[in-house]
Formats: C-alpha cells, structure tokens, sequence
C-alpha cells in the first residue's frame, strides 16, 4: 500500500496548488463536484450537518466520492489553518491510477475508512 506521504506526491505534481486561509469553505455538502483534493500543507475539517467529524493534515485525500460516482458532495470542508491543496480532477486522476495503480487502491480505502468513521458518529450522535 502506499502511504500517505507517497499518496500526496501524486498531488504535489499536479499544476498550480490551491491556497486556503483559515475558515475559507472549499466546498459544501450537496454541492455537486468534478475533483478531489490532497492536502499538501495545513489541515482541513470536514463537517456533517454543520459539525466536525473529522479534521485531515498534510499528506491525506478528500472529496473523492465525486470521482466514483457519488453525485453531490456528502460533507462540507473548510480550511482549519492555512492551507496548501492540491486536486485531480477526473481525466488526472484516471491517468494517476494508470501511472500507479496502487494509487487506486489507496484512494478507496482512504475513502471507505472516511464513509465507515462518518457512518459510526452518526449512529452515536
């Protein structure tokens, strides 16, 4: 498998990173979208009905669901610090996992741990 440090190289060599200040919304739940994101620098909280669930640092993935045929955004993240994001949209990231196939694995299981941790605090909450 490859670890997150490996991971976010494929982000790091994508075009121009995205630059978010603390507070600043990257997108929002039930939005629809056409890319993931890499953390490359700072960390992200990602929020269900308004509260965090989870909060991500450098070297994680989000905003997967759209690139495998989730339709809108399922959680709303917003940059906790400031923050350096990388994204792919669908034609990069199909040419990533052609690259690395690995990559593939690694971005579905990033994103079935995420579905399971937001699954388990919505049945205790």
């Amino acid at each position: 498998m490859l670890e997150p440090i490996q991971t976010i190289t494929i982000f790091q060599k994508q075009p121009g990173p995205v630059i978010f200040s603390p507070g600043q919304v990257i997108f929002q739940e039930g939005q629809p979208g056409d890319c993931m994101y890499g953390v490359v620098e700072g960390k992200v909280d990602l929020l269900v009905n308004d509260r965090v669930v989870e909060t991500i640092e450098a070297g994680n993935v989000f905003g997967t669901g759209v690139l495998i045929g989730i339709k809108n955004r399922t959680y709303t993240a917003i940059a906790k610090t400031d923050c350096k994001l990388a994204s792919l949209d669908q034609a990069r990231f199909l040419f990533a996992v052609q690259e690395t196939p690995v990559f593939a694995i690694e971005v579905i299981r990033n994103y079935s741990e995420r579905l399971n941790r937001l699954r388990q605090q919505e049945l205790h909450s």
